[in-house]
């Protein structure tokens, strides 16, 4: 909300990207910004995607600067949730008057069990 109260809409989605670049590193979040990640269909790879961040290897975040979220937008979200299996993310919409955000949630992720400490 601090980037979108600042410059406000309008700019393109990069510049956003570098902004919350700077607040992510003043507040020491552990952050990797398009970490390129494998699409397999059948056990074989097809393709690349890079989500905008992985934030503390828990959340994706997807970032736009569109005048309005649209379907596809989601389904974006959505499917790198699953692509990189975790399971929650963040789609966030710097390009409308207000800022819009939308958690998105990962329908396959199912957690690894846990294992007891070794002795």
């Amino acid at each position: 909300m601090k980037v979108h109260n600042t410059l406000g809409n309008g700019f393109q989605e990069v510049i956003y990207q570098r902004c919350l670049v700077i607040e992510m590193e003043q507040v020491n979040l552990n952050f990797g910004r398009e970490i390129e990640q494998k699409i397999f269909y059948h056990g074989r790879e097809v393709g690349t995607r890079r989500a905008d961040f992985v934030v503390e290897n828990k959340v994706i975040v997807e970032l736009k600067a569109v005048v309005q979220l649209e379907d596809v937008h989601l389904a974006q979200a959505k499917n790198y949730v699953v692509a990189y299996d975790f399971p929650v993310g963040l789609l966030i919409n710097f390009g409308a008057t207000s800022l819009q955000f939308k958690k998105v949630f990962n329908p396959k992720y199912h957690p690894a069990p846990h294992k007891p400490p070794k002795s």
